[in-house]
């Protein structure tokens, strides 16, 4: 196992459980106590968790796993989901996408889109995600919109006044959000105060808002709301999401897609 896919692992189970030791981490990897002990040095140097004597702990009680070390939870869902969310959109749109593992999901589905390739352009992408706007602006069948404002390393997400200022002087038809969380009675939610600021200004300049999330972001809660769930249309999921769930989620006026 490379060091970056051991690092993944370790935060991810650090995400999962709170708390690791050594031989715990050693077990579940495959790999020697030296090995983790070392892993865990590494991370806690760049702030990543917190080092405890034999083993670790997350980072802070609002503890965030950075974009660049999400990409492969729950990957084959994000990209059925991320599909489902492309075949939404109509060609001559414009569409704001969020910052997120699955809004990236999105921006890919849309970039090999078949009847997407040519048009002038064929969509005007909206976006605070520099990773986003980096991987659709050498695509000539797509106008990208950056927001501005000061990057958030932890998502790649552009926040603050330098962003309101963009997105108060535009409308775009889809709103497309990432979300941490997406509860019936508390809505849709990140992490972060001012990302969601700025996603929730994404939402009100759209005609639609359609939330792409795989089925253990739901029912969860997070610091920051977005919007209320009665601001979104659509919910686009995967198939693992329970029946009284998509049920809620309808008697709150949401229509479900579960791929």
């Amino acid at each position: 196992m490379s060091r970056d896919a051991r690092w993944k692992s370790l935060l991810e189970l650090l995400v999962e459980r709170g708390r690791l030791d050594v031989e715990e981490a050693a077990a579940e990897l495959g790999v020697s106590a030296a090995t983790i002990r070392r892993d865990f040095d590494q991370l806690a140097e760049q702030q990543m968790l917190v080092r405890t004597r034999g083993g670790a702990v997350v980072h802070g009680v609002s503890y965030e796993l950075p974009l660049r070390y999400k990409t492969a939870r729950n990957a084959s869902e994000k990209e059925r989901i991320a599909k489902a969310v492309a075949e939404l959109i109509t060609p001559g749109e414009a569409v704001g996408l969020t910052g997120g593992t699955t809004t990236t999901e999105v921006a890919r589905a849309l970039a090999v889109r078949p009847d997407l390739a040519s048009g002038s352009p064929a969509l005007t992408i909206v976006t605070n995600a520099l990773n986003i706007a980096n991987e659709l602006a050498v695509r000539p069948q797509f106008k990208i919109v950056v927001t501005g404002g000061v990057a958030r390393p932890q998502s790649y997400e552009l926040i603050g006044p330098l962003a309101d200022g963009v997105l108060s002087q535009i409308t775009i038809d889809t709103a497309v959000l990432g979300v941490v969380g997406f509860d019936v009675a508390h809505g849709a939610a990140a992490h972060d105060e001012a990302e969601a600021a700025i996603n929730r200004l994404l939402c009100e300049r759209a005609e639609r808002v359609v939330v792409a999330a795989d089925s253990s972001k739901l029912g969860q809660r997070a610091f920051a709301r977005i919007c209320s769930t009665e601001r979104i249309g659509t919910l686009v999921t995967d198939s693992a999401v329970d029946a009284a769930t998509v049920e809620r989620f309808e008697e709150a006026g949401v229509k479900v897609l579960a791929v």
